[in-house]
């Protein structure tokens, strides 16, 4: 299935590629070797790391970032910005909708039982209104490239979405790197993401907060996977990074232990998953929360972002009704597209998930990072008979799409440049007043030659994501004859033939 080539479009650089397309022509394979083993001792050096703990051995690691950077243009963001924002909006007020009068599941456009009934669903939550009417603070929606004018909406992500400090380090390093290609590019900056995140959390405190609100961020500790960006984030915004026995319930009221007695806490930015965020409340076996917290909570003495519950938003089995929310709750139709979803617990969706498995892609309806998932054309006939088993006995835990060609953007692999599959994940703050994203987001790009698991841990990587606050001119050079190419798979590299990026002298 041919790919949409993001640099390159009949035979020529497409605009908002023409810078990095005379750096690489006038980088050469060993400048792009040495920079990329630049960046990895750069991320080393700063710990920039995740964590896998399924594989042993160590689990800390470096995510592979590569040093071409992916490009968007000005217009192609406008579009995405306005498409994001509608989406987040909806599904913010199917939240506020399945948690208060449930005017959706009474019109029969989502079905009850997969609200009610989803392991995402908080009870604890129905008929509470939080700060704002705000349940989606922070959300990280996937999207994938097919066309020039053609994107989809992969997943949404509602609870805990990761990757954002990845995305600030990711431009920080092309800082460092490549200064003088940063320059020749008017790039739309994304450094204030902490800034804007820390004005959205204190824009939702509660009704009880008076004066400056206290924000802390709330992490499971050094082990989870993603510690590096709690204490990152908490860095950035300047305020304390906090695990659930620093924190304490008092008259309904949370406090902080410092050094100076407790500290009233207003705004906690949680990256503990529900279950784990009270043990008075949920898992009585969790020493990650705080006891009493959800008292406090529901009293309006604290915002938790994101709200307990949001999770039922981000449902693979609730994907496919996300345009329908777009038009019940906005009375607009949906600016961004959904991938076709075909749902197993459905016996005509399933009849045909089990005859094609082979065509498809098939996911755990509550699945992430890549794991529980079956890429139908590059699996084996052992692999699509277990899933085969699986979706037998438990339909309602899977779905399925179509298997997408999702577009390449050049990538430094081990044999040189070559194409490699891409997605991207925007964040999107909504505070009580606006919604505000900084340009771009995490792109994730598979490394390894036809996959199309962008994961980090399944072996994806990284790229700088370049949002162009004007877009350049088309480029008059043509790619035929007179220049030296060489093939890539769908993409090809000119060497040689238009004037280098003018670089520091060394």
């Amino acid at each position: 299935m041919p790919a949409f080539d993001e640099m390159h479009e009949n035979g020529r650089v497409r605009a908002p590629y023409a810078g990095i397309a005379r750096y690489l022509e006038a980088a050469g394979g060993q400048e792009l070797e040495a920079k990329r083993r630049e960046a990895e001792v750069l991320f080393r050096r700063i710990g920039v790391t995740f964590a896998v703990y399924t594989e042993g051995g160590d689990p800390e690691r470096l995510i592979p970032f590569d040093v071409i950077p992916r490009i968007i243009g000005r217009g192609e963001w406008e579009g995405l910005r306005r498409g994001l924002e509608q989406r987040v909006r909806a599904l913010n007020a199917f939240l506020a909708d399945v948690y208060g009068p449930r005017r959706i599941l009474d019109a029969g456009l989502v079905p009850a039982d997969l609200v009610l009934k989803n392991e995402g669903y908080r009870a604890i939550m129905e008929g509470f209104t939080p700060p704002g009417g705000v349940y989606t603070v922070i959300s990280g929606i996937d999207l994938v490239r097919t066309g020039p004018d053609e994107f989809f909406v992969l997943e949404d992500n509602c609870r805990v979405p990761s990757g954002v400090s990845y995305m600030l380090e990711n431009r920080e390093a092309m800082m460092r790197l490549l200064p003088n290609l940063c320059a020749a590019h008017r790039i739309a900056p994304v450094s204030h993401y902490p800034e804007e995140l820390l004005e959205t959390l204190k824009s939702l405190a509660p009704p009880a907060c008076s004066g400056e609100p206290t924000v802390v961020v709330l992490t499971p500790g050094p082990f989870n996977s993603a510690y590096y960006e709690h204490s990152f984030l908490a860095d950035e915004m300047g305020v304390e990074l906090v695990e659930g026995a620093d924190l304490f319930v008092r008259d309904e009221t949370v406090f902080m232990r410092t050094t100076a007695g407790p500290r009233r806490v207003d705004v906690i930015y949680r990256r503990v998953d529900d279950e784990f965020l009270d043990p008075l409340a949920f898992r009585e076996d969790s020493t990650l929360g705080v006891p009493g917290l959800m008292t406090a909570y529901l009293a309006g003495r604290v915002t938790l972002a994101n709200a307990p519950g949001a999770g039922i938003a981000d449902d693979k089995a609730i994907y496919p009704f996300v345009p329908e929310m777009i038009r019940f709750y906005l009375s607009e139709e949906p600016i961004l597209r959904n991938v076709p979803t075909y749902m197993c617990e459905r016996d005509e969706d399933r009849d045909y998930v089990l005859a094609h498995l082979g065509e498809l892609v098939v996911k755990l309806a509550r699945g992430s990072g890549g794991y529980g998932m079956l890429v139908g054309p590059h699996s084996t006939a052992e692999e699509r008979a277990v899933f085969d088993a699986r979706i037998r006995e438990r339909p309602a835990d899977y779905i399925a799409q179509p298997t997408l060609a999702l577009s390449t953007v050049p990538t430094l692999c081990a044999g040189g440049m070559a194409p490699r599959h891409v997605d991207l994940r925007p964040f999107v703050l909504f505070g009580r007043e606006q919604v505000r994203m900084v340009p771009g987001g995490l792109t994730r790009v598979a490394l390894r030659e036809g996959s199309l698991v962008v994961n980090s841990s399944q072996g994806g990587g990284t790229k700088d994501t370049w949002v162009l606050e004007q877009d350049p001119p088309p480029m008059s050079q043509s790619m035929g004859p007179g220049t030296m190419t060489q093939s890539l798979g769908g993409m090809t590299q000119t060497l040689g033939a238009m004037d280098p990026i003018p670089r520091k002298p060394r």
